[in-house]
């Protein structure tokens, strides 16, 4: 019989070395303190003073808890809530909110305000409309009588340059013709007011084009659609045509918009008025909406129209939650596999945009109680699986969760930076890709003037109308063309005819205007060569932060250095942690090895997982429990809670900083992030909503539209 390796203890079992050593006893070490029983004799329990503590506890607990059920409603904690906060399924919603009681799903229907807004403006700020309201003709004149009316609508429109307003023009098609504007504006109107005109709509050989045919308009699906309480998901958005019951809305721009008295004075003009009849026939035959019966969606009939060619379908089997579910024929001219995309985008921008909170979370657990404990059973046969196939995979996950480590200091340090830069109302990727076409601009400039010894003062003040660099990129990276160029059609008006001492040279950007101008911009800008943006503003180079007219995101100045200097800290530690997984690259694989054995051993003694898997039913069982009696006592909001009252804006209503009450140090009427609204002065925060035009509350010629709505706990 061969011998024994050297690495072996014994080819048999125990060892000589074992047969002398079995009567030693178990010790503490240096101090040779037989501990082969224990390290404690004669144990005994010391925590019983504590029992009747904890039986105190559990009866308070179950009285606090049958006190709950009188006025509690665990469902408010699940159930759908359309855009004003009313749950879908309830009769009774507060202040004395519509009844929804043989409504519990919740769908989608069109945003007029959003859908609409850029063919408003498209009417409203086209050249013939311009020129009847400014202008006029021979024998009509303006219809805004004072200059200051003039100005006003010019700013609004983005029309010539002004400061505090606009950034650019709107990029929209111009029609310089009143017929030419009728029809292409009817055309595009009929797709959304004709349910049959849905695979136009969403073609892009449509009048539309590709305004709600590619994924930038489901990207945006939030802002497009308005979250109602329906029958059911099942409802044929297609064929309301001819229903019984169906209703009609005839669009205006809301009363707090800019464009309300302009559009009521293009809707009463003289229609003998050649610059103005097209438009009034425009807005008086071409913005009416057929809505779903109030049957089936219990609101205005503004919130109720159906968007053609999408109709709807359960998120899942008897869900209360209707998605996106496109007609038969849009998906015939469309293609499936472009729709499905579509639909994926959309679904995913609604559920972005859901607001998560402690109420709502626990309403989705005691909904989905059933899915838990599968998923609990499942998470346990999957771990083991898990532990046995870790024996061959560790390495591989081990040093991709270390190269992610690293690259999660690069993406963390340039997110802090772009946030301590962030001008209000701009979002962080904006401010991300102006940040970087800055930085590419100045880089590139600095090596060319380097190479040609040429150097160019990008300096001005004020206004920046002595401003004579030689930027020749809007802020947005888009590239600057010539002020004299003959062949341009827009904005002719400037050039270096008109405007002598503006140095309009080359395609560099410039604020020209001369000093009698009542309209004048706040900085340097230049006509850009996209056919859509005809202008937009620009930055000096070598001005990687500019300053924000409206002030930044992040108030005040102390919380931006914090984070200007954060981002370099972060990026410094980014460094430091790569030094410190180079030096312990050995160390590492050397923790991987011992995963390894551990990962082995527990694939071959599995009944040692019964141990966590006795104490996850335990914690399971009580977590129901919990559940079930803390549902009771989140779900009851007082009805004084939340104000009743109508508001002017948003921001009366919701303040100037968001959840601000709940964590930050209140000064008097403000805190760090800004002011809290009228909706939301206390936690848990309630929420804000828009009225319908016949809604809205009349003060001192003010609409006040905006309204609060209950959050759904409160403790």
């Amino acid at each position: 019989m061969g011998q024994c390796g050297s690495c072996c203890r014994s080819c048999w079992g125990q060892t000589k070395d074992d047969e002398a050593n079995k009567d030693e006893k178990f010790g503490s070490g240096t101090q040779n303190k037989d501990l082969s029983d224990g390290p404690v004799k004669n144990r005994r329990m010391t925590d019983i003073l504590w029992i009747p503590v904890f039986i105190a506890a559990q009866v308070i607990y179950i009285i606090v808890t049958i006190a709950g059920c009188q006025d509690g409603n665990p469902a408010k904690l699940y159930s759908p809530r359309d855009f004003m906060g009313a749950y879908c399924g309830v009769e009774d919603n507060w202040n004395n909110g519509p009844n929804l009681g043989a409504t519990g799903s919740l769908s989608l229907t069109m945003n007029l305000t959003s859908t609409v807004d850029l063919l408003m403006k498209q009417a409203v700020c086209s050249s013939p409309a311009s020129e009847a309201l400014t202008v006029g003709n021979a024998n009509y004149g303006p219809l805004l009588s004072t200059q200051a009316e003039r100005d006003k609508y010019l700013c609004d429109c983005c029309i010539a340059p002004c400061g505090g307003v606009c950034d650019g023009s709107l990029a929209l098609e111009d029609f310089s013709d009143p017929t030419a504007l009728f029809n292409s504006m009817s055309s595009k109107l009929q797709e959304l007011t004709d349910l049959s005109k849905a695979t136009e709509l969403f073609s892009t050989g449509g009048a539309n084009g590709e305004m709600f045919s590619t994924s930038a308009f489901w990207e945006e699906a939030t802002k497009y659609f308005n979250q109602v309480c329906v029958t059911d998901c099942t409802v044929d958005y297609t064929t309301i045509n001819g229903s019984s019951g169906i209703r009609t809305f005839t669009y205006k721009p809301p009363p707090d918009s800019d464009f309300y008295d302009i559009w009521n004075t293009l809707l009463n003009a003289n229609t003998a008025n050649p610059l103005v009849a097209k438009i009034t026939e425009l807005i008086n035959a071409s913005f009416t909406f057929e809505a779903l019966p109030f049957a089936t969606c219990p609101y205005n009939p503004e919130f109720c129209v159906p968007f053609p060619g999408v109709g709807f379908q359960e998120l899942a089997g008897n869900s209360m939650y209707c998605t996106f579910d496109f007609a038969g024929e849009v998906i015939d001219a469309i293609g499936s596999g472009a729709a499905e995309a579509l639909r994926a985008i959309g679904v995913m921008d609604i559920a972005s945009s859901a607001t998560t909170e402690l109420g709502k979370l626990a309403g989705d657990f005691l909904s989905a109680i059933d899915a838990f404990i599968v998923i609990s059973v499942l998470s346990f046969v999957i771990g083991i699986v898990f532990l046995v196939v870790l024996r061959f995979t560790i390495g591989i996950c081990v040093w991709i969760a270390v190269a992610i480590s690293v690259l999660m200091f690069v993406v963390f340090g340039a997110l802090v930076f772009v946030m301590s830069i962030q001008c209000s109302g701009a979002g962080i990727w904006e401010t991300g890709v102006q940040t970087s076409v800055a930085v590419v601009v100045a880089g590139t400039t600095a090596v060319s003037q380097t190479l040609t010894g040429e150097e160019v003062s990008e300096d001005c003040t004020g206004d920046c109308q002595d401003y004579r660099g030689i930027q020749k990129f809007s802020k947005n990276g888009l590239s600057c063309v010539t002020w004299d160029d003959p062949s341009r059609t827009r904005m002719s008006q400037y050039s270096s005819t008109a405007y002598p001492e503006a140095d309009l040279e080359k395609n560099y950007c410039r604020n020209p205007y001369k000093a009698n101008d009542t309209l004048k911009h706040d900085t340097i800008w230049c006509i850009t060569s996209d056919e859509l943006v005809k202008w937009e503003e620009c930055y000096p180079i070598g001005v990687i932060i500019p300053e924000c007219d409206d002030g930044h995101e992040i108030e005040p100045e102390e919380w931006r250095t914090i984070l200007h200097y954060t981002s370099y800290v972060i990026w410094g530690l980014g460094g430091v942690w790569l030094i410190i997984i180079i030096c312990m690259v050995k160390r590492i694989n050397l923790a991987i090895s011992l995963n390894k054995v551990a990962a082995l051993f527990l694939a071959r003694n599995p009944h040692i997982v019964l141990i966590p898997v006795v104490q996850a039913i335990v914690a399971i069982i009580w977590t129901l429990l919990w559940f079930l009696s803390a549902s009771f006592l989140l779900s009851q909001v007082p009805a004084d809670y939340t104000p009743t009252a109508s508001y002017a804006t948003y921001t009366e209503a919701y303040g100037t900083g968001g959840n601000c009450t709940f964590w930050s140090t209140i000064t008097g009427e403000t805190c760090v992030e800004g002011t809290p609204g009228m909706c939301n002065d206390q936690w848990p925060t309630g929420d804000v909503w828009k009225a319908s035009a016949a809604d809205c509350e009349w003060a001192d010629g003010v609409a006040k539209c905006w309204r609060c709505s209950q959050p759904r706990y409160a403790f």
